[in-house]
């Protein structure tokens, strides 16, 4: 990438100073501070002051807000999250003065070589609630790994932490085709959609990115899949695999499945013998199959039962993932990170099953490009709500090429209310809660902050 003469581990040595462009992103922090600990000198810049930043700036990384090509100083090499574009400033400026430019799946990817067993999780939609689950196995068997999640763990009191042990969990996103710089020793790949089309073809394009994803496990390796997902299993037809799913004839598999007060409860077998007892924290089908496929990883990376047992029973969900929220004027409060017509179908049949007496959700549409490409999806799974309430799409990334609004949406789902603000959505909320409702404020983007204020006025 950038014409760079060198691979990445060429840097990846003490004293070489790196600039991370995008710093306070969830994967470039824990990223920061595993190239500080390698004892490299780590600056970056980010577009906002957040806690993360703080927090770097705590540890004695100088982080600038703003981007700008003097922020590079004299830096060795520059890592960018998959959002930076070519033409922001600091690449520019890195690729005038002739500084490398990598992306940061690659440093991520020359840091895993350093590790024997390297479990990436991959999937269209899953990954953090499973990367969550495999951390907490893995720290019941005391392995000591070092972690990457795509949200926050409270086990962890972030999205990361850095361990001695010989693994790293990472979770591994398609777009940009970034886990394609990863080193797996064990893939995991839960599902496959069709998504990110501003940036695959279609749905073959995706199939043919996780196939090479798996193919880049050695051959002592493994590579998990969902059974029960069909595009999953034609991606990967004629590799040799190791199964999970609810349907029989997986490898990994749940059996005597019930549920306790909502809860999965269910004997997880292997090859068709007991391995381990399973008593969720967490609700839906969705989830045992995510835990299934935690208990795959854990099983062929010599794992035993009690531990994927005591790491199950303390999981209670990840940050952002049915995220209880608090009770406002009687009404239940939950955040999800949902983004995904696929993602919002499982959770909100899962929350409908509670047996709230209304269902009421926010949502807030993540990009242009994935609104308009899958929007007959996105209103059929609106329209399951008693109440849908729609905040205006988060860019994320995109300018608005396509000219499309969540008041498109809206005016095709009977009784559904738009607001063009996250001030609008908090009157909306405040007006509509009432006693019995399980209100969910749904996004991959800020959403979140309206159900936070509700419950800041409740406080």
């Amino acid at each position: 990438m950038m014409n760079n003469p060198n691979p990445i581990s060429h840097y990846l040595v003490p004293g070489r100073r790196a600039h991370l462009v995008g710093i306070g992103g969830v994967s470039m922090c824990p990223l920061a501070e595993v190239l500080l600990g390698k004892g490299l000198q780590v600056q970056g810049s980010d577009m906002n002051d957040s806690e993360t930043v703080r927090r770097l700036r705590s540890l004695g990384i100088p982080v600038a807000i703003g981007h700008n090509a003097d922020n590079l100083g004299d830096c060795d090499f520059v890592v960018r999250t998959a959002a930076v574009h070519d033409g922001n400033p600091e690449i520019a400026g890195a690729v005038a003065r002739g500084i490398p430019v990598y992306e940061r799946a690659q440093a991520w990817g020359a840091i895993m070589r350093h590790y024997p067993h390297a479990l990436c999780v991959a999937g269209t939609h899953g990954k953090t609630t499973t990367t969550s689950m495999c951390t907490h196995i893995f720290m019941a068997a005391e392995a000591d790994p070092t972690v990457m999640i795509g949200g926050t763990l409270p086990l962890l009191h972030s999205g990361y932490r850095v361990g001695k042990g010989d693994t790293i969990i990472l979770e591994s996103c398609e777009y940009c085709n970034s886990f394609l710089s990863f080193f797996p020793t064990v893939a995991v790949i839960l599902n496959v959609e069709a998504d990110h089309l501003d940036f695959f073809k279609d749905l073959q394009d995706i199939q043919n990115s996780f196939r090479r994803f798996a193919q880049l496990v050695p051959p002592a390796g493994r590579v998990i899949v969902n059974a029960d997902n069909a595009n999953a299993r034609q991606a990967l037809q004629g590799l040799d695999t190791f199964t999970f799913g609810l349907e029989p004839g997986a490898d990994c598999t749940a059996v005597n499945l019930r549920e306790d007060q909502g809860r999965p409860v269910f004997d997880i077998h292997v090859h068709g013998a007991f391995y381990a007892r399973a008593e969720l924290h967490v609700y839906g089908r969705h989830n045992v199959s995510n835990a299934l496929a935690a208990a795959a990883a854990a099983y062929v990376l010599g794992i035993p039962g009690e531990a994927v047992e005591k790491g199950l029973d303390s999981f209670t969900g990840a940050g952002r993932r049915f995220e209880h929220k608090g009770t406002y004027n009687g009404a239940e409060i939950y955040d999800d990170y949902a983004h995904h017509p696929d993602e919002l179908h499982a959770l909100l049949t899962s929350a409908r099953a509670l047996g709230c007496q209304r269902l009421v959700v926010a949502f807030q549409p993540h990009t242009y490009s994935r609104t308009a490409k899958l929007f007959d999806r996105f209103v059929e799974e609106l329209k399951l709500p008693d109440v849908t309430i729609l905040a205006e799409i988060f860019a994320a990334r995109e300018t608005n090429t396509q000219g499309i609004s969540s008041a498109d949406l809206c005016r095709n789902i009977p009784g559904a209310v738009y607001c063009s603000t996250l001030d609008k959505v908090t009157e909306q909320l405040r007006r509509t809660a009432r006693p019995g409702d399980l209100i969910l404020t749904v996004g991959a983007g800020d959403i979140y902050r309206s159900g936070e204020k509700l419950l800041a006025e409740e406080g």
